[in-house]
């Protein structure tokens, strides 16, 4: 392309390599995430939104998720899981990589919440690996 063209058609060469792309938004539109079914099936069980704000429990999801990412020994699934603290009892979700990261993220979360206050609702993540 000339710069005679872009002068004529008023286009620049940002704009027609934004015409010549897909729309990003379009392929993640279509995609669903990786735990939409299981979102879907917690009927009953508390989800993030329904976290409660008092202090202390922000304070104890605060604690809790802080211990956990700070044990660098986790994958980044553990590092992910969701904290829901309400009236100081815990529901762990999510996935992690093994039977044993799970037992080591409810061990953190029971460290800090108290025996019986952890509900652990994680799954372990199927290897893709054959």
């Amino acid at each position: 392309m000339t710069t005679k063209f872009f002068r004529k058609t008023g286009l620049s060469l940002a704009s027609l390599i934004c015409l010549a792309a897909p729309p990003a938004f379009t392929l993640a539109a279509t995609q669903q995430p990786d735990n939409t079914s299981a979102n879907k099936n917690s009927q009953g069980t508390p989800t993030a939104d329904q976290q409660k704000e008092t202090p202390a429990d922000r304070d104890l999801a605060k604690k809790i998720r802080q211990s956990i990412v700070s044990d660098k020994s986790f994958s980044t699934y553990a590092h992910n899981v969701k904290v829901i603290v309400r009236d100081g009892s815990v529901t762990l979700k999510g996935p992690v990589k093994s039977e044993d990261e799970k037992a080591a993220v409810e061990s953190k979360a029971t460290a800090l919440a108290g025996t019986g206050k952890v509900e652990n609702d994680l799954t372990v993540k199927a290897s893709s690996n054959p």
